[in-house]
């Protein structure tokens, strides 16, 4: 749905990816199991799984791994008076990342709900890596005017770090790398939303405020018929290449396991098209 997430909560563990408040919306085990094929041969995986302890919270465990596949490798080579020229080895190194991560929610009035996550990630590249850690915070709040909602997320709270493992031969150490900050803030409601009907419509857009970058915005709407198949589209703003997002959905039930299984479509212009695959359970 056009990356806005902050305000939409679908009862499953993938809310500690997005808005760790969203976690409250878990009644007992969620397990969610996510697929990502990048640009450039990038995939990317995660895990998640939830458990309801009643009136205590939801308490949820996370972990994500990022593969950018075999690089060439290339050294600079001299050509003199200060100029060099980059030469193809015919080597490959890797580059790679990993995060896992705890997550708690509680649900503190009836409008109101809370969430965080604590990771520890780690970062390498050929024979270079950095440690850190990070935090999340998130708030869904519900308005009271029909299914409106309202919630802020604050991600990557964390220290500056740097690259360790910084070969001899360049005799110098690493700069430091700023924890990618981001602030969002997104509406939704259910504009089509019939008791006991079997259609709902839910419109939603976001703001994203990075430290990194310029300010984004998403919006997206969310087509469901009996709680059980879903169509989805939406469109990301001030992005260099990526636009319009289209996915669908279906939910099943084998025996007392209900299961999800979704799928996502990104537009990249010019580069490669990303699909996403996520598939979960609940017992």
């Amino acid at each position: 749905m056009g990356g806005a997430f902050t305000a939409i909560s679908s009862g499953d563990a993938n809310a500690i990816f997005g808005n760790p408040a969203s976690l409250v919306d878990v009644a007992n085990v969620s397990i969610q199991l996510n697929i990502q094929q990048w640009v450039a041969d990038i995939s990317h995986q995660s895990l998640a799984a939830a458990v309801g302890l009643g009136s205590i919270g939801v308490v949820g465990v996370s972990v994500a791994t990022l593969d950018y596949g075999d690089i060439p490798e290339t050294v600079n080579t001299s050509l003199g008076a200060g100029l060099t020229s980059p030469l193809v080895t015919g080597n490959t190194y890797t580059a790679r990342d990993i995060v896992m991560g705890v997550s708690f929610a509680r649900q503190l009035t009836e409008k109101l709900s809370i969430g965080g996550s604590i990771r520890w990630m780690k970062q390498s590249i050929a024979e270079l890596s950095m440690t850190n850690w990070s935090l999340d915070l998130g708030t869904l709040y519900y308005t009271g005017y029909r299914s409106l909602r309202i919630a802020i997320t604050a991600r990557n709270f964390g220290p500056d770090s740097r690259f360790a493992g910084w070969s001899e031969e360049y005799q110098t150490e690493s700069d430091k790398v700023r924890m990618p900050l981001d602030f969002r803030a997104g509406i939704a409601m259910d504009v089509l939303e019939e008791k006991g009907g079997p259609h709902l419509l839910t419109l939603i857009v976001e703001g994203d405020h990075p430290n990194d970058g310029p300010e984004k915005f998403h919006a997206g709407i969310n087509y469901g018929f009996e709680q059980t198949f879903f169509l989805r589209a939406g469109y990301r703003f001030n992005y260099d290449v990526q636009s319009f997002t289209f996915g669908v959905g279906l939910n099943y039930t084998i025996g007392t396991t209900f299961g999800t299984l979704n799928y996502a479509y990104l537009d990249f212009g010019v580069l490669k098209n990303v699909h996403m695959i996520s598939l979960g359970a609940a017992l």
